[in-house]
């Protein structure tokens, strides 16, 4: 416990659980100024211990993708005539009419202010959505993440490991290639600039994640010892229970008309049944551990705020529906109980600890 506060790397899960639950509490509102404070905080927290990994320089993309994913969202309210449905005009734009099978759409049209700020909204939830899982991505190293995932998961944790770390090698990649270029001359002119830049930044972006792969491999991940016919027919219908009992048990819960029996009993046991299965192929999969990675306090608080910032977003969602989801028609409230889950979530920028240096 006396080195939890020393320089070291956070454990991955602490970190993605905290991602998650803040982007958890953004979909459960699309009051822009909680949805701008959950962004600000995933910044923040991110600047604060953000390691000197090449992988960590991803988060200004997944910043760039959420930005044109807002205008992106106001733009198509304004191409298909979002202010059919009436509103205080703000751009009267001439309607270009469609044929008689198209229904419901429009093609510009008015432009109201309640349509620009329906489309504002709805861009500002999935972009901080996507703020979120880039702080996790830029602060959480994927390779310590894949010694975290399930035996039984293992497989499954190196393509999604190698498939996370696409975009940070995309970055690398780039920084490498615009170094390279900058020492020897070339096409001035913009398309052929684009062209020499943007083959090689693929090209190596994915040598690198095939050579992790093959790493991977050669190291043993996933690898499993054999197993009787009877016994992956087994684990194989438990997995696949698992999936439909989790699936008619979402489904159910959403519907409120669906039988109530189909929604909690179906859900839970469909959790059961993935967990057997996943304990019963977790047996056949070999693998040691070198060095596992630590979980202390710092972990454990990093976690909990980003699960006591989920669940004050769905009491919020629950008992305040005019604080999560405000009118277009008046300036958005907040009261001190939203302002002071979301801002639960910039605790890990004191309570975790500094990052271990690699670079020189």
């Amino acid at each position: 416990m006396s080195g939890a506060r020393l320089p070291r790397d956070l454990h991955p899960v602490a970190w993605w659980v905290w991602a998650l639950g803040l982007a958890t509490a953004a979909s459960f509102t699309t009051n822009p100024l909680l949805l701008l404070t959950l962004a600000g905080v995933a910044t923040v927290v991110v600047v604060a211990r953000r390691p000197d990994q090449p992988w960590a320089a991803s988060f200004r993309i997944y910043v760039v993708v959420a930005v044109w994913i807002v205008v992106t969202r106001v733009l198509f309210r304004v191409l298909f005539g979002g202010g059919s449905d009436g509103g205080w005009v703000l751009l009267a734009l001439p309607e270009i009419p469609l044929p008689g099978w198209v229904r419901g759409l429009h093609l510009l049209g008015p432009v109201t202010r309640e349509s620009l700020l329906a489309g504002l909204y709805d861009g500002l939830r999935l972009g901080t959505i996507v703020i979120c899982v880039g702080a996790a991505n830029a602060l959480a190293n994927p390779k310590r993440l894949l010694r975290s995932v399930p035996a039984a998961l293992h497989e499954v944790g190196t393509a999604l490991v190698v498939a996370v770390t696409m975009l940070p090698q995309l970055v690398e990649s780039a920084r490498r290639v615009r170094s390279a270029q900058a020492l020897r001359a070339g096409d001035p002119r913009r398309t052929g600039r684009l062209r020499r830049y943007l083959v090689p930044v693929l090209e190596d972006a994915l040598d690198r994640s095939f050579s992790l792969a093959a790493g991977m491999d050669t190291r043993g991940y996933g690898r499993s010892a054999g197993a009787p016919p009877a016994e992956r027919r087994l684990t194989g219908a438990l997995m696949l229970l698992g999936l439909c009992g989790v699936a008619v048990g979402v489904y159910a819960g959403l519907d409120h008309t669906a039988p109530r029996l189909l929604a909690t009993p179906m859900l839970v046991l469909g959790v059961l049944a993935a967990v057997s299965g996943l304990v019963l192929a977790g047996r056949r999969v070999g693998r040691t551990r070198y060095r596992p990675d630590p979980w202390l306090w710092p972990e454990a608080a990093v976690m909990a705020c980003g699960v006591v910032t989920a669940l004050v977003a769905w009491w919020i969602s629950q008992h305040q529906l005019l604080v999560a989801y405000p009118g277009l028609a008046s300036f958005p409230p907040v009261t001190p109980a939203a302002l002071a889950g979301c801002l639960v979530g910039l605790l890990p920028a004191v309570a975790a600890p500094e990052p271990r240096l690699v670079r020189a």
